[in-house]
């Protein structure tokens, strides 16, 4: 697999996990310009907007490593563009999900980590 399929297994992995669990898939890959989100979902009145981190099991580090300050800003930024141009103003909340595979391609883990960002519009 190459490092481009491990990530949209991942993603796949994931919105099948928050449907699962009663989220509906607002968007899946959003883009505008630059701005992109992995996953936006909604669940009880609130827009989250999240971010998927995939791994193959056994790598160095672990898919949360890769969430760092800079991403968050620019998922912060990305979603401030998404709820402009949705004419949206829910609440927001930003989640990570990170899913771990296998060699084969197949979906060892799947973590969900809730409010994985503050932040204050």
């Amino acid at each position: 697999m190459t490092t481009a399929e491990t990530g949209r297994a991942g993603e796949r992995a994931a919105a099948e996990w928050l449907r699962a669990r009663g989220y509906e898939i607002c968007a899946c890959n959003w883009r505008w310009g630059r701005y992109e989100l992995d996953i936006v979902a909604r669940r009880a009145g609130v827009v989250h907007f999240v971010e998927v981190k995939t791994r193959r099991t056994g790598a160095l580090t672990a898919p949360e490593a890769a969430a760092t300050p800079a991403k968050f800003r620019a998922l912060a930024r990305a979603a401030a563009r998404y709820m402009a141009s949705t004419h949206c103003d829910d609440e927001v909340q930003f989640d990570l999900v990170a899913v771990e595979t296998t060699p084969d391609g197949g979906i060892a883990a799947v973590r969900f980590i809730e409010q994985a960002m503050e932040f204050h519009w």
